[in-house]
């Protein structure tokens, strides 16, 4: 026997069918499939104020934010991925039967010491890749802080937006997205 651990490949349909019967959450990359760890209790405020204040802002018009029970498709050369992002924005969702969205227009991870490697690498990685994204949000959970990557003519750019008097411009969708709003009820260590 070797060293090396032997992965069992799941099928893509075999995955989408488990996860409507399991009461854990997976993703899936690949064929692997990886379960989720849980989050703190700072993390589900911070995600839900997320949501909450996306909700707000996208009334009236075609867009819709998801929570973290929506997963999203990417389709990429090495296999197709399935990830459960924090928030996102769609603009043109999948039907209603599907338990995942291809064309996200803004996601949102709140970052975690257990998810921070995924989140800035990984995921990453394959959420630029999605044509329809043009804003992909790190959100901080020990100081109100995002790091951002939108995207532009040449391609995505990062930046950095501190303090709670500060913004996230959605400027297509005709709105910003307060940190004061995110980080509501979070109290912070001076």
């Amino acid at each position: 026997m070797t060293a090396a651990a032997k992965w069992d490949l799941v099928r893509e349909e075999d995955y989408l069918q488990g996860e409507l019967l399991m009461d854990q959450k997976h993703e899936y990359v690949g064929g692997i499939v990886h379960a989720m760890a849980g989050a703190t209790n700072r993390h589900n405020d911070i995600s839900v104020s997320v949501v909450s204040s996306l909700r707000s802002h996208l009334r009236g018009t075609p867009c819709k934010p998801c929570n973290s029970d929506t997963k999203v498709r990417i389709r990429l050369q090495s296999g197709t991925r399935y990830y459960y992002p924090d928030a996102m924005v769609v603009c043109h969702a999948n039907p209603d039967h599907d338990s995942f969205q291809d064309q996200p227009t803004v996601i949102v991870e709140v970052l975690s010491e257990s998810t921070r490697r995924t989140d800035e690498e990984e995921k990453k990685d394959a959420y630029l890749t999605i044509p329809s994204l043009n804003l992909y949000v790190m959100v901080e959970t020990e100081s109100p802080l995002v790091v951002e990557f939108r995207r532009t003519a040449t391609g995505f750019v990062r930046s950095v937006i501190a303090g709670l008097e500060s913004e996230i411009p959605i400027p297509d969708m005709g709105f910003s997205l307060p940190l004061a709003e995110i980080y509501e009820g979070i109290r912070f260590e001076p």
